[in-house]
């Protein structure tokens, strides 16, 4: 029996113990954790600038949110297939210093009074194209770091980093962006990806080459990811439940900034506050998600989490000032302790499914299906925005992530036992099709 085997056995607090002993991940954890809480800065300092800086209408705001996630739709496909044929960590080591470059220009070009809104177009395009290449090969190079017996629990640490950024990082964006301005914010953010560089390099965990295989064909290694997704019932379902969130996130995304400054009447701290306090229920999610894994078991859990949480999100449009600021609040908060509890669990719910050869297209092709939905929605909440007003436009977004659960309910989760516990190579069961 391994090490990790035996902690595994021992129990959950042992197994948690022995993944915070391996170097590597506590590197990776630390990178990730600085490198979210930067990105956090960018999530509002960007449209902030647009909005207030360069004046940019609802529809252009939008269009910054679509161009951002736009390279999930043109090459996310591909990149998975080029993730399985290389290690995964130089690409997040690139991609990172990618991002770092691409952030960091925007305060320059403030400084020398060149900044435009093309700029952050391209801006937005550019970090994307990181994003996709790091997110792809930092899923696919997780489970070989830590071990299948401690993959959700790595998912679940990795995912209070996150969440705890999303409750402090606005708080800190807003107080950056009024005591710099919005462009200069940017710094911080370029400045994290430079420590997730830092902590990427220095793991000394080694990562082996694939396998060599045939000659590359890069249609026939993107076919074979699609067909192992679209095989799986639960994949396919799960795919559908998430791409239907995030389009109508993305639209509530590219228009909650402008909806709160123009028709709440909020400053940018003030926004940055109350967009801490509806991400603390992610905190909460994250804290609990293995708890409420072991207590409804892996499948039942990922579709508990949405169902029981999603409909929460119509609180947000009856946002006003004063005391309704609440509705926001407690609107974004339970459905943001709803989707981290799922992610965790359906993250990991893949990674366990999927052969390590597959692990780049699988994770490039669910990525595809359900990042790609971003870009087009972020157009989608443009285009309400200025079609209908910011808080009808509003009312549409959080009608459509309301209903985003019906694809799980619909799925053979629901006809798994609520309290199977799947180990490694046991959640091919529940999909029905071995791995």
């Amino acid at each position: 029996m391994t090490r990790a085997q035996a902690a595994s056995a021992r129990g959950p607090r042992s197994s948690r113990q022995a993944l915070l002993r391996q170097g590597g991940f506590r590197r990776l954890w630390l990178g990730q954790t600085v490198s979210v809480f930067g990105s956090q800065i960018t999530v509002l300092a960007l449209p902030f600038t647009a909005v207030v800086l360069l004046h940019a209408s609802t529809l252009q705001v939008g269009l910054l949110t679509t161009a951002e996630y736009a390279a999930f739709l043109v090459i996310g496909l591909p990149t998975g297939a080029w993730v399985d044929r290389v290690r995964r960590r130089p690409i997040m080591v690139w991609a990172d210093v990618l991002r770092a470059v691409v952030l960091a220009s925007v305060p320059l070009a403030y400084a020398l009074g060149l900044l435009t809104l093309a700029q952050l177009y391209v801006v937005a395009v550019a970090q994307g194209v990181g994003t996709v290449f790091f997110d792809v090969a930092y899923m696919s190079y997780l489970p070989g770091l830590v071990g299948r017996d401690h993959l959700v629990d790595a998912n679940a640490k990795l995912q209070v980093s996150q969440s705890v950024a999303e409750v402090s990082g606005p708080t800190v964006s807003g107080l950056l962006i009024s005591l710099l301005s919005a462009p200069v914010a940017f710094i911080a953010d370029a400045a994290s990806f430079v420590v997730s560089v830092c902590s990427l390099v220095t793991i000394r965990d080694d990562e082996p080459a694939p396998p060599p295989g045939p000659v590359p064909n890069l249609r026939a290694e993107i076919g074979e990811g699609l067909r192992f997704v679209v095989a799986q019932p639960v994949l396919r379902m799960i795919a559908g439940a998430t791409a239907t969130g995030n389009l109508f996130g993305a639209a509530f995304s590219a228009i909650s900034v402008v909806f709160l400054v123009r028709q709440v009447g909020l400053s940018a701290a003030t926004i940055g506050v109350l967009t801490s306090a509806a991400a603390a229920g992610g905190v909460v999610g994250a804290f609990s998600a293995t708890w409420w894994r072991r207590l409804l078991g892996p499948a039942r859990v990922i579709w508990a989490s949405l169902t029981f949480t999603a409909p929460c999100a119509i609180l947000v449009p009856l946002t006003s000032p004063g005391a309704g600021l609440a509705f926001y609040a407690t609107g974004l908060g339970v459905t943001s302790f709803g989707i981290v509890v799922y992610n965790v669990n359906q993250a990991s719910f893949r990674q366990l499914l999927c052969p390590p050869r597959l692990l780049g297209r699988m994770n490039a092709t669910m990525r595809f299906i359900v990042w790609g939905t971003l870009p087009l929605g972020g157009l989608l909440g443009g285009v309400l925005g200025a079609w209908l007003g910011d808080r009808n436009a509003v009312w549409v977004a959080v009608i459509g992530e309301a209903l985003a659960p019906i694809w799980l309910l619909a799925s053979p989760l629901l006809r798994v036992s609520g309290t199977a516990h799947t180990g490694p190579g046991e959640a091919a069961e529940v999909g029905g099709v071995a791995a």
